[in-house]
């Protein structure tokens, strides 16, 4: 199983990215998809998630500037960031779970930087 996250980089504040996280190995369309974020010094938190029925949900911080969609014929699920902030600035991590809220598999994670 790989869950390869791509598409982080180095943003001015206000800007744009949009990542992706290919998957192989499971059957993408029939589990849950999740972008986390982990900023130096802080726990992991859930981003966004969408369901395998296209169901969404956003961390408070992100509504409305962020969001999660899949294209389960590409097996790959995105996350378009807008209005970035330097508190966006983490580690994100893509995650696939079957079963409720539990995550079975982990992507490697691509920074994101915000510059103010």
């Amino acid at each position: 199983v790989q869950l390869q996250a791509s598409g982080g980089g180095l943003v001015q504040a206000g800007g744009s990215l949009r990542l992706s996280c290919a998957v192989s190995g499971i059957i993408f369309s029939v589990n849950a998809m999740r972008w986390y974020r982990q900023a130096p010094g802080n726990q992991r938190e859930l981003v966004a998630g969408i369901t395998s029925g296209r169901i969404t949900n956003y961390a408070d911080s992100v509504k409305g500037r962020f969001t999660i969609s899949r294209d389960n014929a590409k097996n790959t699920v995105y996350l378009q960031m807008n209005s970035l902030k330097p508190e966006d600035t983490a580690v994100y991590y893509c995650a696939a779970g079957r079963l409720g809220d539990r995550n079975d598999y982990w992507g490697q994670g691509t920074q994101v930087t915000v510059s103010s």
